[in-house]
């Protein structure tokens, strides 16, 4: 261990060398950050969202059989889709902090973005060659499209403390968002033509507009990114501590905020109602599109269009829950939130029919953007006073992604056990309802000393 922790100190010196002071602030710097945001969302969109799980139901089903043959285990095609999820985001929750490490000791920050870009870019191509026989090929290239992405993200957004000036640091990430939506919402629009219109475009074969739809989230992505790559810092120095392991400064860090979490009563609860409401809420972005082909046999033109109007709607809903927390604050804005997610997913289970869905939809819409947002501005005001930002954000994203793998891992559960999708719907209610229960909680701890209180 020694003797590798010796060769990336080598490498740092020898690169520290090749290094240029990074100005914060630059307006080409940020500008080309923003971007990437353009160029990955496209794949939450298009093939976490929309497209790929409509695919993917229709090329695993053979009339009313849903079981595939996966490395010669037969299983549910959908409980295979869900733990596809489950795996590749524990393998990011598992493995960032190791990587984030080596980035950090090294430099090589960008590095790191580019070979997750790449991973996940070429993974999303791949599902072009995705049919009946193909089964391996496609769940594996979905699962690793998908640790392309989460990984990506670790270090992108790392790079916004180094590149931005605090003042300027949420204003800059907003742009990333705005920005993010914006693209996606722009390449789904596009695919959408094409799946609805395949006769415009003289294409015959069913199946073929949903894989043009992967490969063009393949050049979108790995397009656009370049524009980012080629302006954001080649090293980036000046943040390695003393004594700090190349290979494992990411874990102790973790353990460190795990360990004053602890001591901090009702961040403890905030965490724990927030595991519990990822669990439910990314579960529900996650599946919702498989629910409806599979369990309510809707056509792949409203399930898009559907997908859609949950992102407008989202929009509005962000901005009616920040009105909302600024009236009540931000603690009795989730319980609301929380609340309406819990009798979204009663109505859930007892729709039958497309309009229900639609309607469904956009009660999802509403809350699930508000939810997001109040989340992680309700943590960061409840941060104890220290200068280790990163850190405690290192946390919260860990732990968003393990609640991505407990909560689609749960859902595959039901379903295998029971048979049924719509049975798995309780078990997001159940989430949800934790999560009200620990929000409730801490509501009645707003006189605890020393304790801030939204």
């Amino acid at each position: 261990m020694k003797t590798i922790e010796s060769a990336f100190g080598a490498a740092f010196l020898a690169q520290k060398r090749e290094s240029q002071s990074i100005p914060q602030g630059d307006k080409k710097i940020i500008r080309g950050w923003v971007i990437y945001d353009w160029a990955n969302s496209v794949y939450q969109l298009t093939i976490a969202s929309a497209i790929f799980p409509i695919y993917y139901n229709q090329i695993t089903r053979t009339g009313n059989n849903f079981t595939v043959d996966f490395f010669g285990l037969p299983i549910i095609n959908t409980v295979l889709y869900s733990w596809a999820i489950a795996a590749a985001y524990l393998f990011v929750a598992l493995f960032s902090p190791l990587f984030s490490s080596i980035a950090d000791f090294t430099g090589r920050r960008k590095a790191f973005m580019k070979m997750f870009t790449w991973i996940g870019a070429l993974s999303c191509g791949a599902l072009f060659f995705f049919d009946k026989k193909t089964i391996e090929l496609g769940v594996i290239a979905f699962a690793l499209g998908t640790v392309g992405y989460g990984g990506s993200i670790v270090f992108y957004n790392s790079f916004l403390p180094v590149i931005a000036k605090p003042e300027d640091q949420d204003r800059v990430s907003a742009r990333g968002y705005a920005m993010g939506y914006l693209g996606g919402v722009v390449l789904l629009v596009m695919n959408l033509i094409v799946v609805m219109k395949p006769g415009w475009f003289g294409i015959s074969n069913k199946f073929l507009p949903a894989k043009l739809s992967f490969l063009s989230v393949c050049l979108w992505w790995v397009g656009f990114s370049q524009i980012t790559f080629r302006r954001l810092p080649k090293f980036i120095y000046g943040h390695k501590t003393e004594g700090k392991s190349a290979l494992f400064g990411g874990y102790k860090e973790l353990r460190l905020v795990f360990r004053q979490i602890r001591r901090l009563p009702r961040l403890k609860i905030f965490l724990a109602g927030f595991f519990f409401m990822m669990m439910g809420l990314l579960t529900v972005m996650f599946m919702a599109a498989s629910y409806g082909e599979k369990q309510l046999r809707l056509s792949e033109e409203i399930l898009i269009s559907t997908i859609l109007v949950i992102q407008l709607i989202g929009m509005l809903g962000a901005w009616l829950f920040a009105r909302l927390s600024g009236r009540l604050g931000n603690i009795r804005a989730l319980i609301i939130s929380l609340a309406g997610w819990v009798l979204i997913c009663i109505g859930a289970y007892y729709i039958r029919d497309a309009a229900g869905f639609i309607a469904v939809a956009a009660c999802v819409g509403l809350v699930m953007g508000g939810s997001q947002s109040l989340a992680r501005s309700t943590y960061s005001k409840m941060l104890p006073e220290t200068e280790d930002h990163t850190s405690f954000f290192s946390f919260y994203d860990v732990m968003e992604k393990l609640a991505t793998v407990g909560g689609t891992f749960s859902f595959g559960i039901i379903e295998a056990i029971t048979g049924s999708m719509r049975n798995s719907i309780l078990v997001i209610i159940v989430f949800f309802a934790v999560g009200l229960a620990f929000m409730l909680l801490l509501l009645k701890r707003r006189g605890v000393p020393g304790s801030w209180s939204p």
